[in-house]
């Protein structure tokens, strides 16, 4: 009898040890790495104005901007990192004249911060910034000779620094101490004009190119960024962002200001309208001014940058 006992325990322990994993019941393990948020946005804005035996004179007129944005942040108890993808283009179209760009952008952005504590409001930081455009610009009505070309100029902005943020969604101020500025203008002959701040090019008596301009302008200096975003009533947003950047080498203390102020005003989920301002200076980006040639111009000095601009248009995010 005893035999038989120790036999069927021997048996059921075997069919117990050989049972699958399945028939346990496990705890269930949550992954506890790193959690990204990703943001679609895909805008258009309209304006049109259209005028039929108007006696106060007038000329027809459609507008169209187009926008995408994209985000991908991530953000845990010591670390964030934020990364954006900004794409704009648009157009205006009068009865009597070509079709003219007039806003033309490709921005990526992506900031990493670092805390050594919890509750710190500090966050060690490197940011990389990247702009330049799509299309050709042109200094209308000259549609023959592009002032701006893609990559011509594109600009590149690298440092490490600190940055204060109350909270890092809504408000933050970053000071770089050391931030490269790249300035590419990759065009030949925008290059060898010297525009947008590079070495231009050497030419002799008879205008041949003896020593081709630069094509990258390298600096290293300062670099200030505020950004502030803030809900002013119920469905309207506001958005403010300055730039500040002033290089070591040359001419230090001249600063490059970028202000960027925008509202969004929201009607419902599909429906809203914009009100954008931005403001630029750049010593290197200098103006242009018409001669008494038609279609020519002469360099000027650098100028204050203003583009402003109001529509109603869909938003869609996804």
């Amino acid at each position: 009898m005893k035999k038989i006992i120790l036999t069927l325990s021997i048996f059921t322990s075997q069919f117990v040890l050989a049972q699958p994993d399945s028939l346990y019941l496990y705890k269930k393990k949550v992954y506890n790495g790193p959690v990204w948020k990703q943001k679609h946005k895909a805008t258009i804005d309209l304006s049109e104005v259209a005028f039929v035996n108007w006696n106060s004179g007038g000329t027809n007129s459609i507008s169209a901007l187009i926008g995408y944005k994209y985000s991908a942040d991530y953000k845990d108890k010591f670390f964030f990192w934020k990364n954006n993808l900004n794409v704009g283009y648009g157009v205006n179209k009068q009865a009597d004249r070509e079709l003219r760009k007039t806003d033309d952008v490709l921005e990526i952005t992506s900031n990493l911060g670092y805390k050594s504590t919890p509750k710190a409001k500090w966050f060690y930081s490197a940011r990389l910034n990247f702009k330049t455009q799509m299309r050709n610009g042109y200094k209308y009505p000259n549609t023959d000779d592009p002032i701006s070309r893609f990559m011509a100029p594109g600009y590149l902005f690298f440092g490490g620094g600190m940055e204060y943020g109350k909270d890092i969604d809504e408000l933050s101020l970053y000071f770089s101490p050391l931030t490269l500025k790249a300035t590419f203008v990759l065009d030949e002959d925008l290059a060898n004009s010297g525009s947008f701040g590079v070495t231009p090019a050497v030419f002799d008596s008879e205008g041949n190119v003896i020593e081709a301009g630069e094509k990258i302008r390298e600096e290293v200096g300062i670099l200030l960024t505020k950004r502030y975003d803030m809900n002013l009533a119920k469905n309207i947003k506001a958005s403010n962002l300055l730039s500040l950047y002033t290089d070591y080498i040359n001419n230090f203390g001249n600063v490059d200001v970028d202000w960027r102020l925008n509202f969004d005003f929201k009607v419902n989920s599909f429906v809203r309208a914009t009100l954008e301002s931005h403001l630029k200076y750049d010593d290197d980006v200098k103006t242009l001014e018409p001669t008494d040639v038609e279609g020519e111009f002469d360099e000027a000095g650098a100028k204050v940058q203003w583009k402003q601009f109001l529509g109603i248009g869909f938003a869609v995010d996804f």
